[in-house]
This record gives C-alpha cells, sequence and structure tokens, in this order.
C-alpha cells in the first residue's frame, strides 16, 4: 500500500509541475489563446484551477485514512479513528472480536466502496462541467460566425469599387466567432483532461487502501460451513437408522 499510495501522490505532483513548467515556457502562446474570449476562456481556466486544487485535497483527505490502516495492519488497535471515509469500519472492528464473519465482511467493502464513489463525485461533475464549457464556446462561437457573415454579406454593396476593402475589413467579426470556438473547445477538452487524469490518481490511491483493507479483512474472515453434503449427511443416517429399527421391530 505504501507504494502504491505514495507513487499516485508523486505522478500527480509530478503532472502539476509539468503543466506549470509547460505554461511558463509558452507563456505567449496561451495568452493569446486565452485572450481569443477572456470571459469564458477565464471561467474555463478558473475552474480547472479549481478542479487541480479540489483532487490534491482529496488526496490529502486519504492520509489519515492510509496512516490508520497501517496502524491497524501493525496491530495497533487503539490508533486515532480515521475522520471520513474508514469511519465506521473502524468503529466496527473496535466493537467486535478480531475475526468477522463473511457477512460483515461483504458489508464492510460495499460500504467503503460506496463512501470512495461519493468523495470521486465532485471531480467528476467538475470534468463534465468542463466538456460542457468547451461545446458552450463551440456553439456560442459558431453562433457569432453564421451571424457575422448574415451580417456581412448583407450590408455589402457590390456595385462599389471598395468592396473587397469593406469585406476584408468585415471579416473580423466572423473569424472572432470562429477563434471563440476553437480555443474554448481546446481549453475545455485541455482541462478536462487534466482534471480526469489527477482525478485517476486519486482514485488509484483510494483503490490501493481497499485493497489492503481486504486483503486484511479476508484473512481474519471466519466462512462458515455451508457444504451440502456435510449438511444432508446427518439426516440420511438417522433416516437409515430409523428404517432398520422399523424392520428390526
Amino acid at each position: 500500500m505504501t507504494n502504491q499510495f505514495h507513487r499516485a501522490l508523486n505522478r500527480m505532483a509530478f503532472f502539476t509541475a509539468l503543466l506549470v513548467a509547460g505554461l511558463i515556457l509558452f507563456y505567449a502562446p496561451f495568452l493569446r489563446v486565452a485572450s481569443a474570449n477572456i470571459f469564458l476562456n477565464g471561467i474555463i481556466i478558473g475552474t480547472t484551477i479549481f478542479g487541480i486544487g479540489l483532487c490534491f485535497v482529496e488526496m490529502f483527505k486519504l492520509l489519515p485514512e492510509y496512516k490508520w490502516a497501517r496502524a491497524y495492519f501493525a496491530g495497533k488497535k487503539n490508533a486515532p479513528l480515521p475522520p471520513r471515509l474508514l469511519r465506521s469500519v473502524a468503529l466496527i472492528l473496535r466493537a467486535r472480536p478480531v475475526r468477522i464473519s463473511a457477512t460483515t465482511l461483504n458489508g464492510m467493502l460495499e460500504m467503503i466502496l460506496n463512501r470512495f464513489d461519493d468523495s470521486r463525485e465532485s471531480v467528476r461533475y467538475i470534468t463534465n462541467t468542463l466538456i460542457f464549457l468547451g461545446l458552450l464556446g463551440t456553439f456560442w462561437g459558431l453562433i457569432l460566425t453564421v451571424g457575422g457573415f448574415a451580417d456581412l454579406i448583407g450590408n455589402l454593396n457590390f456595385s462599389d469599387e471598395s468592396v473587397l476593402q469593406n469585406m476584408q475589413a468585415g471579416l473580423t467579426g466572423p473569424l472572432s466567432g470562429m477563434s471563440t470556438a476553437f480555443t474554448s473547445s481546446l481549453m475545455g477538452l485541455a482541462g478536462s483532461l487534466i482534471i480526469g487524469f489527477l482525478g485517476l490518481q486519486v482514485q488509484l490511491a483510494q483503490n490501493a487502501i481497499f485493497r489492503d483493507v481486504e486483503d486484511y479483512l479476508s484473512a481474519h474472515t471466519s466462512v462458515a460451513i455451508t457444504d451440502t453434503v456435510s449438511t444432508v449427511l446427518p439426516e440420511i443416517n438417522d433416516n437409515l437408522r430409523e428404517i432398520k429399527r422399523t424392520f428390526t421391530e
């Protein structure tokens, strides 16, 4: 668990450092792309930054759960309870004997999985929001482009000798709409990929904790004997004795 958890955390830190370095190196092109529609692209950038911070918050929230699991596996039964995800399981284990039943094991594992899934809902929502903002910018830019071309063609006077100059000056509006469409789509998809990668690392860290908890609890589970032969065989012997007693009488 130590290796898997810390590997996921290191990948998040390394990926974020690469992202910051890329923005510093390509600051001027990034600024040109962002300024195509500063309002919408600013919202996308702000949402991406918020999502990155949320992923790190979710990762650091796993640290107390991770420390409790390590302490409990090491035999420290009175270790401080985890604050959130594994707290209910820790309370059950503290109140029960060392060995648990298979039914209790299934209930605990399902409880952990549900809490892990709930903790990742915010990250999924931000990823979907970034995709939506990118699509919104695409349609917004297309509307501006179509409207700009309609106004341009409607206002042109082809009998005028300066029609080409007027057309060239009027292309600014439609081209700005195309710029909005492409840049917002690019930034929305890039933001969703960034948050998706960081969210994946959070999920991998959760899975590492879950697998070790599952292995530990499985090793301390009492499995009831439900073999059909061992259950039915005593009844068959009793019936045979009853039949033998009837015939002997």
